[in-house]
């Protein structure tokens, strides 16, 4: 509700008043304190401003507000204290990030139009992040659709570590995993650069002339490159530049970035890379590859490495069941993931076993299939779905 409006502050007689006075105008809501506040913050709709005294007990204005634009950095902030010394004003511009700053007494006429002020603002706001998300989704979408049809291989092991990567970092306690899932399915973009038969070549582990491997070990960094041109993706390349970039310093890129310095979401990525790199291509099994990382010094984050055990032991999704099917062209489905190749009648190979179908790729098989005879049945796992 965009005009829902909190008033934080410890006399009563002051909350009373402005039930009473805005009651008509807008939704209003009122805590005697700042952990009162934060507790109605996580329980209620989202606020469009919040109001806070300065002088309260526990917390005060300043690291009230401080902690809603924690929690809520869309919510307006406005301060309205008695106590309008300097400092009060800096620490609330600088640290609560206020809107307005008001003084007691304020008038009702004044207050009401800072109100409707930080209600107009919000709806800014708001209505630029859901055009700023429609137009990212947008791209992302076109992105990954592009990735699935010029380089199947690729995005089939970007889909494969997509889950993985969001359970890992829900392990490590990062809440909000929308930057290293699409970090993770975004990992190789730049693999379209590259010619098929060299991700091929490097993917089996065959051995790749000095070119070859030049433009491998650059994927990292091109990949970055791209994503960083996509406004509030600045994140997600710098994960992707670092996910080769060994614990104890080592490998790309080569700078002095080491240990925890490395984002965590890079080195999550390593793991899980490195994860599906041996499950897929070496034919190793979840728990064995894990034990085969676990040799190797220095590569990884050791909490990440322990987590991904942690989530094997408790039946993490690699692990997880799913059911092989035999089907026709027809019959292929977004989710589904090839256990054999696709390949027309005469042996041409169209998408290799291990890839996640999407509607994209399912779309282009049936068009495929409409002019070229493609080999039936097709073998495919349906994952079992969660209770």
């Amino acid at each position: 509700m965009s005009d829902h409006v909190l008033f934080v502050d410890d006399d009563p007689h002051i909350l009373d008043a402005f039930r009473r006075q805005f009651r008509k105008q807008f939704k209003v809501s009122t805590a005697p304190g700042g952990m009162e506040g934060l507790e109605l913050i996580q329980k209620s709709t989202p606020f469009a401003v919040v109001v806070a005294d300065m002088r309260m007990p526990n917390m005060d204005g300043v690291q009230f507000l401080k902690e809603v634009r924690k929690q809520v950095p869309n919510t307006v902030r406005l301060m309205l204290t008695g106590n309008a010394d300097q400092q009060t004003a800096m620490d609330a511009v600088n640290e609560g990030n206020v809107f307005r700053f008001l003084t007691k007494p304020c008038s009702e006429i004044v207050l009401a139009k800072a109100l409707q002020a930080g209600i107009e603002q919000y709806r800014l706001i708001t209505a630029e992040r859901e055009l700023l998300e429609g137009t990212l989704n947008g791209a992302i979408k076109l992105l990954t659709d592009i990735l699935s049809l010029v380089a199947p291989d690729s995005f089939g092991r970007a889909m494969a570590q997509r889950e993985m990567a969001s359970r890992l970092a829900q392990a490590l306690a990062i809440t909000d995993t929308w930057d290293i899932e699409l970090a993770a399915m975004l990992s190789n973009i730049a693999a379209v650069t590259i010619p098929p038969e060299t991700l091929v070549k490097a993917y089996s582990k065959k051995p790749l002339s000095e070119g070859e491997q030049q433009m491998i070990s650059q994927l990292p960094k091109v990949s970055s490159d791209l994503l960083a041109n996509i406004p509030r993706l600045d994140k997600v390349a710098r994960i992707v530049l670092y996910q080769r970039k060994n614990f104890d310093g080592s490998g790309f890129p080569s700078d002095a970035l080491t240990g925890d310095a490395i984002p965590l979401e890079s080195r999550i990525l390593r793991v899980v890379s490195d994860l599906s790199q041996l499950e897929m291509h070496h034919g190793l099994s979840h728990s064995a590859a894990l034990a085969q990382m676990g040799k190797r010094n220095g590569l990884y984050d050791l909490r990440v490495l322990q987590a991904a055990v942690a989530l094997q032991a408790d039946g993490d999704a690699a692990s997880r069941v799913a059911l092989p099917i035999d089907v026709g062209v027809a019959e292929l489905r977004p989710g589904q993931v090839l256990i054999s190749n696709i390949e027309t009648v005469d042996g041409q190979l169209i998408f290799s076993a291990g890839n996640a179908l999407t509607a994209t790729t399912v779309h282009k098989l049936q068009n495929y299939a409409a002019l070229s005879k493609i080999k039936e049945p097709i073998r495919v796992t349906v994952p079992v779905e969660e209770d």
